[in-house]
Order: structure tokens, then C-alpha cells, then sequence
């Protein structure tokens, strides 16, 4: 076969990804406070955009950022519209615009408002933040009297502490990594031990429980020996067990498991885990009469248009370089496609929570044992988009309703068949599964095999392994760890 080249023409059709389209995606799953943020950054970097103050437009509709004429007023006049007739303002003469005449000619932009910006106070340094279990200890440490030997080995326990204040290193490899002596790590170790949290630099929970009694002055030979002896039993709630193995009767084992009970397996518990996270909702769902409506929240969100002073330059067509009116039309652009992918993005969320509301209507008016099984794309048949746009409007966002605050993703449920009737909403399900618990006699709790049980007899098909999937979902613990005696 010979080798040749060939040309030929070929006409094909292929989806290209945009920055501006995954700029539009990128919109629709960001949650309130980071578009909030981003509108913030765009605000910074952009100057064709600004915001427009609440004294100079009227409030805008659930469904605007900004009003419409603004986004199509960058637009040049048509050649067949004779431009209209009036006195050239002293902008329009000059070429290149005098920013600093510009800020003082129009105050109303907010320019003048940077000085009082300045001089407030940050709102950074009104922040304050809790002190980790290190940096607790390491102050501790400051106030003892050891050595510098010893403050040094101090330093390399609680560097091994993790979060729950346990110690997860050997005083052999510690000594071994640092090249201090064992000795000096023992003294150390028992330092820290001392200090509070009590029960930190525990090396294993036994310890931890005992050094906690010891401090309280717990003396009851019971309470020591189930601490030191019997644990793995007491983890299991084997009361009848622990009776057997310490002769003793199973009231006075209940009394002692109560005792260990208050005391705190995790030490630093109080200084770790993250800050709690407040929520606001980005749509509120009131009922009027017998409909119900949909409001976006847009508190703080600023309503963006383009500065007019640039409208007005490109509309005219200054004698700027042109590498000065590209940069301008480009900033235009990206201006404009924020406007509307923000508009779009408002207008997907209100039609999705409508589409919500339609489908989960009983839920809305009498509560969760209500809700219905719900997919992604019943919602995206309903309002004609595609199941990936109704993923990413849902994720991050919440909704107050008057059932309380929920987060979109909730009202998509799979589904549980009944024996007879129409199938419920496994959220349902679970709702039921934890009342049947926190109703249940805590000396014989409810089973897994026995929960499903009784759902069967209330007309739901459920496996024990669906009961057991929900629980452990709503971090319940099993029956044999709820069990209480006395």
C-alpha cells in the first residue's frame, strides 16, 4: 500500500466547555456565602462593575440581582438611530478619563466612602477563636517548674497528643527520635498528665478513666476494679455479665456503670472538633391562604450593574488606545455574563423549589411522616432542564419552611414499598425508626430484627439490614449499647 497524503473536509458537531459556560456551572452549585464571596472578588477585581445603593434604585423582585436594563446597556446605538441631540457633558471631551475629578464629580459611587473604610475598625480583629488542646497545654506548660530537659520532653508529649488527648507515640520511640533519656519522659509524661484536661496524655482509656477517678477522690473498690478489670465488658453493657465475673449483685453493677458514665472518655473534646457552622437559608417558603410561596434570600448579596461612566465611553468611541478599549469590552463581557449567569442562576433555584413544592406539597402542610420518594429527575422532566443542573442547584442549599430548615437534597428520597399502597420516603422511615427508639423501655431496648418487625406490621417492607443502615445513619447506637439496668 502506498503512502500518500491526503486532505479532506470533514464537518462535525462537538460541545465545548467555555470559561464563561463553567463559570455559569461553577454558579449554580455555589452555596449563599461563597457567591457572596465571589461577587465580592469580582467587585475587586473588575472595575467596570459596581453596586448599585439601595438610594438610588427601588428593591429588586426575588428573581433580580440587578434590573434588566442595565445588563443590555453596554450596547452600542444602532447605525440606523440618529443619536439623540444634547449639550456633550465635560467627560465626553477629554480622551482619557481624570479619575481623581472623576471620584469627587460622582460621590455617588461609593468612592467617597472609602476614607470611613478605612477608618473602622476590621472586623478581623473583633474575631476570636478558641485555643487548641496544644496550644492549652503548652500554656500549662509555661507555668510549671521543670528543667529545660524536661519542658523539652513535655513539648514532644503533647506534640504526640491527638485530637481526643491521647498519646499515640511509645516513651521508647519519643526518646529514640529526640535523644533524650527515657527517664527524663517519664517525668514528663506524669507533668502533663497533671494538667487539665483531666485524663490527657492518657495512653489508653483505662488510664484516662483512673486518673479521672483519682482526682474526683473516687474511692469505691467496685468503680476501680470494673475501670481496671472489666472494661471490654462494660463497653459491651454486659451487666449481667459483669455480675457473674465480680460476684457482686446487678444493681450494685448498674450503680458503678453509672458512675464511670459521667466520667469524659475523650479529654479534649472540648478543643477539638470544628467551630459550629450557623446556617442561613438561601430561599424561604411561606404559606399564604392556600398556596405557598417561594422567596430567594438575598440579604447581602449586592445587585451589580456596569459603571455607566464606561458605557458611556464605549458607546461614544473615545480616541483611547486599543489595547484600552480591548481590555475595557473584555471586562464588559465578563461583567455582563456575571450579571446573567447570577440572573439564571436565581431563576433555576426558584423554578427547582417550585418543582419541590408540587411534589412534596403534603410535606410542606402536615410534616415529615408525609414526605414522598422524589429523584432528580422527576424535578428536571418537571421544569424542562437536564438531572446534573438540578444536582448542583440542590447541593449546598437551604430552604425554611414551615417545618423547619432543611437542606434541598433532603426532600430526594428512595423509596420503601409497602404491602398495600403507595411507597414512603425512606427520611419517613427513619423518622419512624427513631421515635420507635426514644419511646422504648431502656432495660429491654428494640432490637434491629424487632424494629422491623413492627414496621411490617405497620404495612412497610424493610429488611433488618435497611433498619440497621438507618440507624447507624442517625448515629444510634446498636440495642445491646442502649441497654441501661436499674
Amino acid at each position: 500500500m502506498a503512502i500518500e497524503i491526503k486532505q479532506q473536509l470533514r464537518l462535525s458537531q462537538q460541545l465545548v466547555m467555555t470559561p464563561q459556560l463553567q463559570q455559569a456551572i461553577k454558579l449554580l452549585q455555589l452555596s449563599r456565602l461563597e457567591l457572596m464571596n465571589l461577587v465580592q472578588q469580582e467587585l475587586q477585581e473588575n472595575p467596570i462593575l459596581e453596586e448599585t445603593l439601595e438610594t438610588e434604585e427601588p428593591p429588586a423582585g426575588p428573581l433580580e440581582t440587578a434590573p434588566a436594563p442595565e445588563v443590555e446597556a453596554p450596547e452600542a446605538p444602532s447605525a440606523t438611530e440618529p443619536p439623540t441631540e444634547r449639550e456633550p457633558t465635560e467627560a465626553e471631551k477629554v480622551a482619557d478619563v481624570d479619575w481623581q475629578s472623576y471620584m469627587e464629580a460622582y460621590p455617588q459611587t461609593g468612592f467617597s466612602e472609602s476614607r470611613e473604610d478605612d477608618e473602622r475598625r476590621s472586623f478581623e480583629n473583633t474575631l476570636t477563636r478558641r485555643p487548641s488542646l496544644a496550644e492549652h497545654l503548652e500554656w500549662q506548660l509555661h507555668l510549671s517548674s521543670l528543667d529545660e530537659q524536661e519542658r523539652e520532653a513535655a513539648r514532644w508529649v503533647i506534640g504526640n497528643l491527638d485530637e481526643d488527648g491521647y498519646l499515640q507515640d511509645t516513651i521508647e520511640e519519643m526518646s529514640r527520635q529526640s535523644g533524650l533519656e527515657p527517664a527524663l519522659f517519664e517525668r514528663a509524661l506524669a507533668k502533663v498528665q497533671g494538667f487539665d484536661p483531666v485524663g490527657v496524655a492518657a495512653r489508653d482509656l483505662r488510664e484516662c478513666l483512673l486518673a479521672q477517678l483519682r482526682v474526683l477522690g473516687s474511692r469505691d473498690p467496685l468503680v476501680l476494679r470494673i475501670v481496671a478489670e472489666q472494661l471490654p465488658l462494660l463497653q459491651k453493657r454486659d451487666f449481667r455479665g459483669l455480675s457473674r465475673v465480680l460476684g457482686v449483685p446487678l444493681e450494685e453493677v448498674a450503680a458503678a456503670a453509672r458512675v464511670i458514665g459521667q466520667l469524659e472518655p475523650r479529654p479534649g473534646r472540648a478543643f477539638g472538633g470544628d467551630d459550629p457552622i450557623y446556617i442561613t437559608p438561601d430561599i424561604y417558603v411561606y404559606k399564604i391562604g392556600d398556596e405557598f410561596h417561594v422567596l430567594l434570600n438575598e440579604d447581602g448579596l449586592p445587585k451589580l450593574r456596569i459603571n455607566h461612566l464606561y458605557r458611556e465611553v464605549l458607546a461614544r468611541g473615545s480616541n483611547a488606545p486599543k489595547d484600552t478599549k480591548d481590555y475595557v469590552q473584555d471586562k464588559v463581557r465578563s461583567a455582563l455574563w456575571l450579571i446573567k449567569s447570577i440572573h439564571q442562576r436565581q431563576r433555576t433555584i426558584y423554578k427547582v423549589m417550585q418543582s419541590i413544592i408540587k411534589h412534596q406539597r403534603d410535606f410542606f402542610e402536615r410534616g415529615i411522616n408525609f414526605l414522598k420518594p422524589l429523584n432528580l429527575r422527576d424535578v428536571a422532566e418537571d421544569i424542562e432542564m437536564h438531572e446534573s443542573t438540578v444536582s448542583r442547584v440542590t447541593t449546598n442549599k437551604y430552604v425554611h419552611t414551615p417545618q423547619g430548615i432543611f437542606e434541598l437534597k433532603y426532600f430526594f428520597n428512595s423509596s420503601i414499598s409497602r404491602f398495600d399502597g403507595e411507597a414512603v420516603a425512606s427520611e419517613s422511615v427513619k423518622e419512624r425508626i427513631r421515635k420507635l427508639i426514644s419511646s422504648e423501655d431502656p432495660r429491654r431496648p428494640l432490637s434491629d430484627q424487632r424494629i422491623a418487625e413492627m414496621l411490617k406490621a405497620a404495612n412497610l417492607d424493610i429488611a433488618r439490614r435497611t433498619v440497621t443502615k438507618y440507624r447507624e445513619a442517625m448515629n444510634i447506637l446498636s440495642s445491646t449499647k442502649r441497654r441501661q439496668v436499674g
